[in-house]
Formats: C-alpha cells, sequence, structure tokens
C-alpha cells in the first residue's frame, strides 16, 4: 500500500513539474506556424527520447554527484524546493511562458529545437533535475527505484502523446485553457515545494542541534 502511495505521489509530482500540456504551448510558439502532424510527430519523438536519457542519466549518476561535491541530501531538498517554488509562481503568473516566448529561436530549423531548448532545459529542467535526484535519495530497495523508473515512463508517455497532439490540444482548448492548467500546475509544484523546503530545514536542524 506504501509503495503504491509512493508511486501516485511520484507520478502526480512529476506530471505537476513537466506541465505537458504548458511546454506543448511553448513548444508551439517556437516551432514553425505551418508545421505539419507528421513534423511534429518526429518532433515529440525526440523531445521525448531526450527527457527519458536525461532522467536515467540524472537517475544513475545523481549519488555520484552529491557525493562529489559533498552535498547533504536534505540540503539539496531546500534548495530544490527554492527552485521548484520560484517555478511555480513563475506558473502561476505566466511569466515563464512569456520569457520562454521571447527566446530567438528563428535561425534553427524545427527538427534542430526538439533537442534543445524543448527537450533541455524547458521540458527537463533544473527542478526536474532536483526532483528526481531527491526521489532517487528517499527509495529503500530496487523495487522503488523500479516504482520510480515507470512513473516517469508514464509521465514521458503522456508527454509524447500530448506534444504529438500539440496541435489539437491548442486548438481545442485555446491559450485561455492551457494558461489555467498550467496555473494549477504552478499550484501542486508550489505546495510540494514547501514540503521540500520544510523537510529539508527540520532534517538539517536536526543533524546540526
Amino acid at each position: 500500500m506504501e509503495l503504491f502511495q509512493n508511486f501516485l505521489q511520484q507520478t502526480i509530482t512529476l506530471f505537476a513539474i513537466m506541465d505537458p500540456i504548458g511546454v506543448s504551448a511553448i513548444a508551439l510558439s517556437l516551432l514553425s506556424p505551418n508545421i505539419t502532424k507528421s513534423q511534429i510527430s518526429i518532433i515529440a519523438k525526440k523531445t521525448t527520447t531526450t527527457i527519458l536519457v536525461a532522467f536515467f542519466v540524472v537517475l544513475i549518476t545523481g549519488d555520484l554527484v552529491l557525493k562529489l561535491f559533498g552535498i547533504h541530501e536534505d540540503s539539496l531538498k531546500v534548495m530544490g524546493g527554492l527552485i521548484l517554488l520560484l517555478m511555480a509562481i513563475s506558473m502561476v503568473t505566466g511569466s515563464a511562458m512569456k520569457s520562454k516566448k521571447e527566446e530567438d529561436e528563428s535561425n534553427k530549423n524545427d527538427e534542430e529545437l526538439a533537442i534543445i531548448p524543448i527537450g533541455i532545459p524547458i521540458a527537463f529542467g533544473t527542478g526536474l533535475f532536483t526532483t528526481i535526484i531527491i526521489f532517487k535519495n528517499q527509495v529503500e530497495n530496487s523495487v522503488e527505484v523500479f516504482s520510480l523508473v515507470i512513473s516517469f515512463c508514464i509521465n514521458a508517455l503522456i508527454f509524447y502523446l500530448v506534444l504529438k497532439n500539440s496541435i489539437y490540444i491548442k486548438k481545442y482548448l485555446g491559450l485561455t485553457g492551457q494558461n489555467i492548467i498550467t496555473k494549477l500546475m504552478g499550484l501542486i509544484v508550489g505546495a510540494l515545494a514547501v514540503q521540500f523546503i520544510i523537510s529539508g530545514v527540520v532534517h538539517l536542524s536536526q543533524s546540526y542541534l
């Protein structure tokens, strides 16, 4: 039961941070307005492959990074929480959408944009990076690691399907609908950020006092 609860929490958390509908809106703003269904499908595959590779790299090397720099898990929780909090505020206020739209990518073709910047850092940014490392350090056995992998793969599949069909989603939801969903995801990310910060501060206080 506890394993399922953790799995559910991880899946919802990763979904909120990835915000596939919000990212798809940003992606469409960067891509050519005349992009075809087959082109957006190729871009969705490349972007999804990029975030999957990035996930496994972080999952495998995350502990090494912490040990290499002598970073305490709870310190990462606090810093990661702050990053997520800033990210949540920008999602709720809509400033993230505006700043990413303003990036000048006019000299690159659409398929080049699939990896950078759509894959990294828009879809797979610092918030997702720190959250994966935090989740990895919370697992206690291989079953829980497998659960985390499945959780991310489910979200990657959802991300792929949303990005692949982003033209239709934009048509039916419209800009207002996409903004509302992004703001709701921002509230969830913000609540998670507060939990990370409080948990990290409490554990650090106990270890130093």
